[in-house]
């Protein structure tokens, strides 16, 4: 599980997880401690067998964060830094961590663990709120060529740059982000990025929630 949505969102989180009978959740990553990522992460670790955590090295003040930190102490669980260069494997798909690849960030979004998906031929690329410093690091590194881009933060001019995308050359372009949210995202300029390179855009704020199917060969999109 990467990520749980804010707050706000509690009630679709349920319901996604009792509609699929999950009760079990081997790996579990908080991309970085904004409240619209990890807002229900606490209630995860408390209602859910969780096994393992991975969270980027990097703190919060905020109340969601303190809640999450409590929720992992009382489970007796161990935090696993998730940085660059780190992965695991569950059940034959692979889990790549491309960043972060410093230890310091001035804004809390480049702290951002972003994950490469593999699952045989498919592969797809979550990225968490990290911008452009960290799109810049990651492909000096990293083959970022992906099928599904999940574009970082929710489709912010400050996110998706073109050099970057050009590298990623995914097929779907999932975005998310709140209907008439305040922050005007997705911005127009990546729209127009997108549609230029024509690349499939999906958003939550217009299509609700978006669930691929995945056989390691080709892809499905579930409506």
């Amino acid at each position: 599980m990467i990520d749980s949505g804010s707050q706000n969102e509690e009630n679709k989180l349920k319901y996604f997880l009792n509609e699929y009978n999950i009760r079990r959740i081997d790996y579990v990553v908080a991309t970085h401690p904004h409240e619209d990522h990890i807002g229900n992460m606490d209630y995860i670790i408390k209602n859910f067998d969780v096994k393992k955590v991975y969270m980027p090295k990097v703190t919060s003040n905020t109340k969601s964060f303190e809640n999450l930190m409590e929720a992992i102490e009382d489970k007796g669980l161990k935090i696993n830094t998730a940085k660059a260069g780190v992965n695991f494997q569950l059940d034959g798909v692979e889990f790549k961590f491309l960043a972060p690849n410093r230890n310091y960030y001035e804004d809390l979004n480049n702290y951002s663990a972003v994950l490469m998906i593999s699952y045989d031929q498919n592969k797809i690329l979550l990225m968490g709120d990290a911008e452009k410093p960290s799109e810049d690091e990651i492909i000096k590194k990293f083959d970022v060529k992906a099928d599904i881009l999940k574009v970082g933060h929710h489709g912010s001019s400050s996110s998706t740059g073109s050099r970057f995308l050009n590298k990623v050359n995914p097929s779907y372009a999932v975005i998310s982000c709140g209907k008439n949210n305040d922050y005007g995202h997705p911005h127009r300029e990546i729209l127009s990025l997108l549609k230029k390179n024509n690349i499939n855009i999906l958003r939550t704020d217009l299509d609700g929630t978006i669930i691929f199917l995945l056989d390691g060969q080709k892809i499905e999109l579930y409506r």
